[in-house]
This record gives C-alpha cells, sequence and structure tokens, in this order.
C-alpha cells in the first residue's frame, strides 16, 4: 500500500451564524454536495453536544436507506441548540488509481461534513469554520510521491515496496501523463463544488487545507497548471 494517509479539508466561515440560522445554512451547504451516482444521499447522521469527548447524543446509520436534505434538517431540528454539532456522512464520486491493476476508475469516496453551532466545543468554529469538509485523502488531488506539478525532480524516494513499483509504472510517459490528468479531473471536481458552494450563500471565507502540504491551494493549482 502506498504510503500516503494525510488528509484534505474545507473549512468555511460564515457572517453571522446564529442558532436560529443554523440548520438553515448548513441545509444550504448540503444541497450543494455532488452525491455519488451510485451511493446517492447520506448515510450517516451523528449529533454532538458540548464537545467531541461526549457520547453523541444522536447517532443514526442511513447506509439502508439514505436521506435527502430535507429529511437530514428534520431530524437534527428536534437536537437544535448553540452547542451542538451535526455530522453527516455520504460520498461523491472520484478517479481511483488502482496500484495493484494500474488500472483507473470512478468510484464512491467517502465525504465527512461537519456544522459546529457557535458554543460547541469551547467555538472551535473559530479555528475549523462553521462548516467543515474531510474529503479524504489528501494524494486524490495532489497525487503520489511529489510525481505531478512543476517540481518532479523534487520527488521524495520510495518509502515501501509498493511505492516502488508505484513510480517505476510512473517512469513510463504515458503512464505519468494519464495519472495527471486523472487527478486533475479530481481537482476540477473540487472547485466545482466549492464555487458552487460560494454561490448558494454568501460566506466570510474558506480555507483549503490539507495534513501534509504546507499549501494545499497552490499545490493543486499547480498541478492544474502543469503540462
Amino acid at each position: 500500500m502506498l504510503l500516503m494517509s494525510n488528509g484534505a479539508y474545507l473549512s468555511v466561515w460564515y457572517p453571522d451564524l446564529p442558532e436560529r440560522l443554523l440548520l438553515e445554512r448548513f441545509g444550504t451547504f448540503l444541497a450543494t454536495v455532488p452525491f455519488s451516482d451510485k451511493m446517492p444521499g447520506f448515510t450517516q447522521l451523528t449529533v454532538r453536544a458540548v464537545n467531541a469527548a461526549e457520547i453523541p447524543i444522536l447517532e443514526q446509520d442511513l447506509r439502508q436507506m439514505p436521506l435527502d436534505v430535507a429529511s437530514i434538517l428534520e431530524i437534527a431540528q428536534e437536537h437544535l441548540n448553540a452547542d451542538c454539532a451535526y455530522e453527516v456522512n455520504c460520498y461523491w464520486d472520484l478517479s481511483i488509481f488502482d496500484a495493484a491493476s494500474g488500472k483507473w476508475t470512478v468510484e464512491p469516496q467517502p465525504l465527512e461534513i461537519s456544522c459546529y453551532a457557535e458554543e460547541y466545543d469551547d467555538q472551535v468554529w473559530r479555528e475549523a469554520g462553521h462548516v467543515q469538509v474531510n474529503f479524504g485523502f489528501e494524494h486524490l488531488f495532489t497525487g503520489h510521491s511529489g510525481l505531478l506539478g512543476f517540481g518532479r525532480e523534487l520527488r521524495a524516494p520510495a518509502q515501501s515496496p509498493e511505492e516502488a513499483r508505484f513510480l517505476e509504472a510512473m517512469a513510463w510517459p504515458e503512464n505519468l501523463e494519464r495519472y495527471h490528468d486523472e487527478t486533475r479531473k479530481n481537482i476540477r471536481k473540487l472547485l466545482d463544488w466549492i464555487r458552487k458552494i460560494e454561490g448558494a450563500a454568501a460566506i466570510e471565507r474558506l480555507r483549503l487545507w490539507s495534513e501534509g502540504e504546507e499549501n494545499f491551494e497552490a499545490r493543486i493549482e499547480e498541478i492544474l497548471a502543469a503540462r
């Protein structure tokens, strides 16, 4: 397995998010989610109170019958409070490279979306955003081993036999070109979603970030620009 497990995230802040508007804003955000064609709808709802260390006050596994935005909000409304957090899970489709087979497929990938009321967890929203999205693995947008973008000669050495085989496969120009193209598709899908978020409601600011990149947004823009 390739040794890349860093996560990628989006944080969104609204100009003002009092308790009475919290779920309305969250619903507007959720309406922009580009669901997977194979797995549409929200598959998990969790409501937390006070902070993440507390046992959730509600956990619903919705995988057998995924819900739409209106149904999620109807349930969450019963637990509306200024010290709560609302979390939903769902899937969207991204291009995935299978290192074992060397093939590309479009597969459902998990999304975790959280909405933080302003008194939850010592006002964690100030750092995390009123709404935060966990996109999953960073490498879905940046690639493995520093191969993509303008600084290919700066890539790190292989950290495992699996990564060594991957780098060997990517030594073929046609394989690397395909890898670049498929990663760009994922980046464009991410940026298209962000444009929908910006158009859906007035936001104060947003931040794209990851655990492995000093400037994740600049990194994906570089990959889009590189030829």
